[in-house]
């Protein structure tokens, strides 16, 4: 039988300029999350520092990245529980070859076992805006990787990573049944024309991207995005996504929380059985096999 999966995707309100506030509060909801049972928990994407790059006081914060994620390493290990830590602002080692003015930050996302042990990790590849291109580096061109995890083959994607089906792709064409997507996602991702269409429009964009790119990789979604108080700019939705069911949980728009799902992976089987999808993505004939890439 397939195995079933408890996940646990903790929807924090990231307090700008407290990484050891929101740790903590983060390892609250963990400690939690084992409490139940869990298998593995996810946090949001920025969720030690919010993301104010232009503040002076921003890069600074992100220069401790490293003890953070070895403290997450012996939660882990304490907890029995694997933790995806959302995504970590990190500094780039200066060197001779980086080209003057150029982004001095990377974004990343690590997979850490039950061990302790970081199975793997993944620097944001699609980069928001002119904001987060002067400041980040991306990944670029560099192949996305399946990292193979207690849960089975996890691919990691970062915020707008969603938004471009290739991703996605490139990591069920290696086998991935699971993807984990950090988020810190705003109404502000709108424009006031989008608002005048729609109030609720990044809403919408979110609950749609996660039911489809369920539905048409047959994988299951696990997305944790920040959430706060009401009247704010944060737009929550954090979910457990699978083929044929959709959301199994969902968190609102403007709340600080944590919800639990059981994530049966025999629905990944059927779903895949019905549709071939991934059958076709190997097939020798497939019509976009030019567009295949392994994470080499």
């Amino acid at each position: 039988m397939a195995p079933v999966h408890k996940i646990a995707v903790v929807q924090l309100y990231v307090k700008p300029f407290r990484p050891a506030e929101n740790f903590a509060r983060a390892t609250e909801f963990i400690r939690g999350a084992a409490a139940q049972g869990c298998h593995l928990a996810v946090l949001p994407e920025f969720h030690l520092t919010n993301w104010i790059p232009d503040d002076p006081r921003f890069a600074p914060l992100c220069a401790d990245w490293e003890s953070y994620l070895q403290g997450y390493q012996a939660l882990a290990k304490e907890c029995n529980i694997c933790i995806v830590p959302g995504s970590i602002v990190q500094t780039i080692p200066d060197t001779s070859s980086h080209p003057p003015g150029s982004p001095k930050l990377e974004n990343v996302a690590y997979f850490i076992s039950n061990t302790g042990e970081i199975l793997g990790s993944y620097t944001k590849k699609n980069l928001w805006g002119p904001t987060e291109r002067k400041h980040l580096r991306s990944s670029a061109d560099a192949p996305h990787q399946v990292i193979h995890t207690p849960l089975g083959p996890v691919g990691l994607l970062i915020c707008w990573d969603l938004a471009f089906p290739e991703a996605w792709r490139e990591l069920v064409y290696q086998g991935a049944k699971i993807i984990i997507l950090p988020t810190l996602w705003t109404r502000s991702g709108a424009s006031d024309a989008g608002h005048r269409w729609n109030p609720s429009a990044e809403s919408l964009f979110l609950d749609s991207i996660m039911t489809a790119r369920a539905y048409e990789n047959t994988c299951a979604v696990v997305f944790a995005n920040a959430g706060g108080p009401p009247g704010r700019n944060y737009c929550g939705q954090s979910q457990v996504t699978i083929p044929y069911a959709g959301p199994l949980v969902r968190l609102g728009t403007s709340v600080e929380g944590m919800a639990v799902a059981d994530l049966d992976m025999q629905v990944l089987e059927d779903a895949e059985a019905n549709y071939s999808l991934r059958a076709d993505l190997t097939h020798e004939d497939w019509h976009y096999r030019h567009t295949r890439r392994d994470g080499l």
